[in-house]
């Protein structure tokens, strides 16, 4: 259980810089890994707690971190 938590965190922090690298954000490396690590961690609780799951957990990581980069920013962003 508690290596799931660790993988998803871990997943979540490998997309979040990816996606700061390869150009899918910018919003700079750290906000990027602190907003999928966020998510991810999220989503693992919502996954214990409910059983809501796509799949296996390092999928769950990368669709909720994935979904907290697109959500978070354009939430925020000033218009």
């Amino acid at each position: 259980m508690i290596l799931h938590l660790i993988g998803s965190v871990v997943i979540g922090g490998i997309v979040g810089f990816l996606s700061e690298r390869t150009g899918f954000t910018r919003n700079g490396i750290l906000p990027s890994i602190i907003i999928c690590v966020g998510g991810a961690f999220l989503f693992y609780f919502i996954r214990i707690m409910f059983g809501f799951r796509f799949g296996a957990p390092g999928v769950d990581a990368i669709i909720s971190s994935i979904g907290a980069l697109i959500i978070v920013p354009t939430h925020y962003r000033k218009k």
